[in-house]
């Protein structure tokens, strides 16, 4: 990608603010922080391949605080009696 947008090593680190042995790194495959990941992929303008990563959202976080909020609301606490009293010996 980096090649196909016509950078080198030096111009794209310089967008994506990271050093260039990080960015040699991360196109060998040495590993790297998800940061530096991040930061090379929005310099490269492919945020989108970020977005893939991510799970599908099913249910909104809104959605579940007000379902646990409303099921808190409605538990009813009931006492129990003990049937035999203990005895006192």
């Amino acid at each position: 990608m980096r090649i196909a947008s016509d950078l080198d090593q030096t111009r794209l680190a310089g967008l994506a603010d990271v050093s260039v042995g990080a960015l040699s790194n991360l196109e060998r495959g040495k590993g790297s922080s998800l940061k530096t990941v991040v930061a090379v992929v929005r310099a490269l303008g492919r945020t989108d391949w970020l977005e893939a990563l991510a799970p599908p959202v099913t249910v909104s976080p809104i959605q579940m605080l007000r379902a646990k909020q409303k099921s808190s609301r409605t538990r009813v606490r009931v006492r129990t009696r003990d049937p035999q009293p203990s005895r006192v010996r």
